[in-house]
């Protein structure tokens, strides 16, 4: 999923080529702006204290040390394996992840700020060690900060007692990709301990930019950064739990790659279609795969609030237990 306060954010990166990327705008007969999709019941809520409803839980992965607040927020246990990327997602009943290039705040509009989307956004960033992104999620949200407490502040202290029960950081460490090394270097969210992997002519690009906090990785020559690369680099820093919260295309580029553990689906009771004057992009964009090479997802818990669902699927590929 993705947001700039809910950064659900999808206008990502890709170079041509296998596992590779850098950013590019979104792109995509009847559609809708965001101010006036179907949507039904009101998609906005100020309830400030979600409690999900739960419907289906076949999750059986170690239940994490929560609060009693969060777990009655969430309506019951949580956890992660010890070793795993995963991704956030919400989507539109007709599978919209991004309005386009009109639009800043995509995730937002399609969330429609819903409180319990936020809650399962701050778990996860909660649960990281790192938070992964491309290029232009981050040029996408210049003032955002990819922390629990910034996309859900009603349970900052419960947020902060869990990552010291399980051992993390204050917060997760941002990783950002990218090929040209066509960032801004001073955005406040790489200040804790920062990550960009980019080629040997991004590393140029950008040395002696950078500030103290943060660690430059070049992963080769190029043009293109491989996303074993990446990860392998993410885990040699520590980086066991990784959230990735960039667009549709670099999803596409970790699930092309059978490194996608886990994805967090929220689906938004909202439709906006698409046409050819509108760039609308699904969950998925600059990859695709065959009846015999899809990638298969297990079906591991089902969650509701005012009419948004809550999905947690297990990638099959990836033999997770």
């Amino acid at each position: 999923m993705v947001s700039t306060a809910n950064t659900h954010t999808h206008g990502d990166l890709a170079d041509a080529g296998s596992n590779s990327f850098d950013w590019v705008d979104e792109a995509s007969e009847e559609s809708f702006p965001a101010s006036d999709a179907p949507a039904w019941p009101a998609s906005a809520s100020t309830q400030a204290r979600p409690q999900l409803q739960v419907l289906v839980d076949a999750n059986r992965v170690a239940a994490y040390p929560l609060s009693a607040t969060l777990i009655r927020l969430y309506g019951g246990d949580f956890g992660l394996p010890t070793t795993c990327l995963i991704a956030n997602f919400v989507s539109s009943v007709d599978g919209v992840v991004a309005l386009g290039p009109d639009h800043e705040h995509s995730g937002s509009a399609i969330s429609g700020a819903n409180p319990g989307d936020h809650l399962v956004m701050g778990l996860l960033r909660a649960s990281a060690d790192a938070v992964l992104i491309g290029a232009g999620t981050l040029r996408a949200t210049p003032d955002h900060r990819w922390t629990a407490e910034a996309i859900y502040p009603a349970a900052t202290n419960e947020f902060r007692e869990l990552r010291r029960r399980l051992g993390r950081a204050d917060h997760p460490r941002l990783a950002v990709v990218t090929a040209r090394g066509d960032i801004d270097v001073h955005h406040p969210g790489l200040n804790d301990g920062g990550l960009i992997f980019t080629t040997d002519a991004g590393a140029e690009q950008l040395r002696g930019r950078i500030g103290a906090n943060v660690s430059l990785r070049p992963l080769g020559r190029g043009p293109t950064i491989e996303m074993h690369a990446v990860l392998d680099a993410l885990r040699d820093e520590g980086c066991n739990v990784v959230l990735t919260e960039g667009g549709p295309r670099l999803v596409g580029q970790l699930v092309r790659a059978r490194l996608l553990d886990e994805l967090f689906l929220t689906i938004s009771p909202v439709l906006f279609g698409r046409s050819s004057a509108t760039p609308r992009e699904g969950l998925i964009e600059g990859v695709s795969f065959g009846a015999s090479d899809a990638a298969k997802l297990d079906l591991r818990s089902v969650r509701h609030h005012l009419g948004y669902l809550f999905l947690r699927y297990s990638c099959r590929t990836r033999s997770l237990p």
